[in-house]
């Protein structure tokens, strides 16, 4: 099957896992107290952080990879396949974008002194974020396990999402917990991705099936 430009976009979410990866194994270099088990990933790229500049070089393409990928998805499976599914993605591709612009606006906020209480607004922004992909991972779930096709993905949204909710609950460590939860959804992401590249969500099937 020739592949259409959109197929190619879902590369974009393998490219921002790599990339969000990449970051974190070095930026740190630039931050030798950062301690990896207590500290979370987000203080490597505060804005006061000294590792800030190095990761935004090695993470450059984590964000917009990401986002590429989820816009795409959700152009791929209109009008196809059963409304779970069709829905968890939307729903991911939402979380990711609010995360996205609500980051950068609370990263400049705190640059220019704009917002008074950042990390609150952060730890806001974060819940919001996790309880709408937890969401989309449910309906991923329940839409996958209807159709053969998407027993993989189904299975990767059952493991991935247990990662996202027991991790951070029994590991008292919040530089792991942090690492695991952005590392599952960022994984599920570049998997969705492997889907619309493989052409798997091509197929003209009718959204009759409820």
């Amino acid at each position: 099957m020739k592949k259409t430009l959109v197929n190619w976009f879902g590369l974009f979410g393998l490219v921002g896992l790599i990339s969000y990866i990449l970051a974190v194994i070095f930026a740190p270099s630039a931050y030798p107290e950062f301690d990896r088990l207590r500290q979370p990933v987000t203080d490597l790229y505060a804005v006061d952080a000294p590792s800030f500049a190095l990761w935004n070089q090695w993470a450059s393409l984590y964000a917009i990879g990401g986002l590429m990928c989820v816009t795409m998805l959700c152009i791929a499976v209109q009008g196809k396949w059963n409304k779970p599914i069709r829905l968890g993605i939307y729903l991911m591709s939402g979380s990711l974008w609010f995360s996205s612009i609500g980051s950068a606006i609370l990263r400049f906020g705190a640059a220019e002194g704009a917002i008074a209480f950042p990390d609150f607004a952060d730890g806001v922004l974060g819940i919001v974020v996790l309880l709408s992909i937890f969401a989309s991972l449910i309906l991923l779930m329940v839409g996958g396990y209807r159709q053969k096709r998407f027993v993989l993905l189904a299975v990767s949204a059952t493991i991935a999402l247990p990662l996202m909710l027991i991790v951070p609950i029994f590991i008292p460590y919040s530089g792991i917990t942090s690492l695991v939860t952005n590392l599952a959804m960022l994984g599920f992401t570049a998997l969705l991705g492997l889907y619309l590249f493989m052409g798997k969500l091509d197929n003209d099937e009718s959204i009759s099936a409820k």
